[in-house]
């Protein structure tokens, strides 16, 4: 057997380069095998016993009435568009709040977190303007 001293330096730094993506390899695999076997378990051990009710398509415990088919407001899509600009606003203040007292960042991050701020509030007046916001 060859000793490590004995192989070309190339060949002992793509060893090492495809070790890591053998581990990243391995933990996926084993991840897949998991989830295969926790659904293969469940669809073993689970009681099939279909009955008319069970068959029934499920509207929050009310009986299905009419047409699968409905028309939706664009208006929930504004409101579902203006939570993720605040989810984002809200996750952008939180790594800002720990370097904001770092040393020597204050300032600058108080800064840029004002314009960030200021860019949220033209586009919430933008939409209040519209009359988006408001339920009728």
């Amino acid at each position: 057997m060859a000793d490590v001293a004995d192989l070309p330096e190339s060949t002992v730094l793509a060893s090492d380069y495809f070790h890591g993506y053998s581990v990243v390899g391995l933990l996926a695999v084993i991840g897949v095998l998991f989830v295969a076997v926790a659904f293969g378990a469940g669809r073993l051990l689970r009681p099939v016993v279909p009955t008319p009710e069970k068959l029934l398509t499920y509207e929050c415990g009310v009986d299905p009435v009419g047409e699968g088919w409905a028309h939706t407001k664009v208006r929930y899509y504004v409101y579902a568009f203006l939570y993720v600009i605040f989810a984002v606003d809200s996750i952008f203040l939180f790594p800002w709040a720990t370097v904001f007292s770092a040393p020597g960042y204050g300032a600058t991050t108080l800064v840029e977190m004002f314009i960030f701020l200021g860019f949220l509030a033209v586009g919430l007046l933008y939409a209040w303007k519209k009359g988006v916001l408001e339920w009728t």
